[in-house]
This record gives C-alpha cells, sequence and structure tokens, in this order.
C-alpha cells in the first residue's frame, strides 16, 4: 500500500441489489439476473480484497461507544495485531469494527472494512484504508472468511454470533483450514463455554472441538497464539499485479 498508513482510501462501494433473493421463487429471467448480481459482488470483493495481505478479522457488535471496556479492548486488539505485521479486517461499521480498525489505523497497521447495508446501525467507519460496501450478507461472509488467516470473536448479537458459529462450522468441518478463533470477552461467552460443554454431554459435538478456540481477555496472549499457530503452518505468499488486470501497482 502506497498511500500513508494515517490517510484512508477512498471507499470502494459495490452496487447493491433491491432484493435478497428470498422470497420464493420468481422468473427465469429475474433469477438469472439476481445470479448474475452475485457474481459480479463477488468479483468486485475478489478485486478490492486481493492485496490486502494476510489478515485477522474481528468479529463484534456495532453498538459499543468508545467508553465501552469492549470497544477499548478491541481497539487495543487491532493494535496488536498491526505490531504483528498482520491486516486487521472488520465489517467495517461500527462499535467492535470501529475499535478494531482504530486500533491498527492509529498504529501504522493496514486497516480494512467489508461493510453490509443496512437500515440502521452500520454506517462505514473512518479508521479504515480500504472499505467496500456490499448488499449480501452471504456474500460479504465469504469475503471476511476468505483473506484471513485467524479470527478475533468479541461480545456481539445474532449477527456476531452467525459469523461465530459460521467460522466455527467450516473450521470443524475441514471446509476452511483449522485457522485460530480467539474468543474475547471470558464472561460475557461464559454462558457458551458451559453450552459447550452441554453439547459435549449430548454428544452433538465431540471434545475436541473445544481446542479450535482460546477463551482469553488478554491481548498479549490473544496474538502470542495466533502468532505461534501461523508461524508453524501458514506463509503468505506475495501476489503479482498484473497490468493487463488494470490492477494498479
Amino acid at each position: 500500500m502506497n498511500q500513508d498508513s494515517k490517510t484512508p482510501l477512498k471507499r470502494r462501494i459495490i452496487p447493491a441489489v433491491k432484493s435478497y433473493g428470498l422470497e420464493g421463487p420468481k422468473s427465469r429471467l429475474h433469477e438469472l439476473g439476481f445470479a448474475l448480481t452475485i457474481f459480479i459482488q463477488f468479483i468486485k470483493g475478489f478485486r478490492a480484497l486481493h492485496f490486502i495481505g494476510p489478515c485477522i478479522t474481528v468479529f463484534g457488535s456495532a453498538r459499543f461507544k468508545e467508553d465501552h471496556p469492549f470497544y477499548i479492548l478491541a481497539r487495543e486488539m487491532g493494535k496488536q495485531i498491526a505490531a504483528a505485521g498482520f491486516t486487521t479486517m472488520t465489517g467495517g461499521g461500527p462499535g467492535i469494527m470501529e475499535a478494531a480498525n482504530r486500533g491498527a489505523f492509529e498504529n501504522g497497521g493496514k486497516s480494512i472494512g467489508c461493510n453490509i447495508k443496512l437500515p440502521y446501525e452500520q454506517e462505514p467507519n473512518p479508521y479504515v484504508h480500504r472499505s467496500i460496501t456490499i448488499d449480501l450478507f452471504f456474500v460479504r461472509k465469504v469475503l471476511l472468511v476468505k483473506y484471513s488467516y485467524a479470527f478475533v470473536i468479541m461480545p456481539g448479537g445474532f449477527g456476531t454470533q452467525d459469523e461465530f458459529f459460521e467460522t466455527l462450522t467450516l473450521i470443524q468441518t475441514k471446509v476452511i483450514k483449522d485457522f485460530p478463533i480467539v474468543v474475547m470477552g471470558k464472561e460475557f461467552y461464559e454462558p457458551f463455554r458451559h453450552w459447550m460443554e452441554h453439547m459435549i454431554e449430548g454428544g452433538t459435538i465431540s471434545p475436541e472441538d473445544k481446542n479450535y478456540i482460546l477463551f482469553t481477555d488478554d491481548t498479549h496472549e490473544a496474538i502470542e497464539y495466533i502468532k505461534r499457530y501461523m508461524g508453524a503452518n501458514y506463509k503468505a505468499k506475495p501476489r503479482k499485479r498484473l497490468w493487463w488486470l488494470f490492477e494498479k501497482v
């Protein structure tokens, strides 16, 4: 990235679609158009994020203000991610997402937002160097997972839990590599730890499934856990820009 790390880049906006495509069968022509829209959104997302480097995605609520302890914790996590040399990626909105982006942005790290259009809550935050705004949750989730080598789960609501469980399921079923998942907010997630034990007792998950997750409130422990795993298992290969695809240097 050639721009000064303190200067946000202009946001790339991916045009919204008018429908989520979940209203039942439509005409064949409508369904074809919807499929093409999905394809175009993916291509634009891939082009926008292809060179952003190895990412750590931070998931969390959009509702916490900057004086909230979870906001402060996420901001420090973004700082640690930047210090470790990774790109911080979030959903690009306010709250926890803003905090993680802000921590990275203010400490010289790359900061990326993958935003979603919603009728409330989800205004893009100003602490990103590159942002895309899309309309479909499943496209957004693919982008948030595709470019990340580790995941940090902060406290959040339905959306955060959806992202958490889908990522965990992809790892559990070996659809993606078993990248590290760090869950922060131990007290907030204590009921979930009990629920995991309940699921183990009920035979719906295996005892070793707990090994996919580190529960901690220590950002240094979190980043060391991620660095240890990635250092032993993964090497990011540099990607060459192709002039004939109009990929800017």
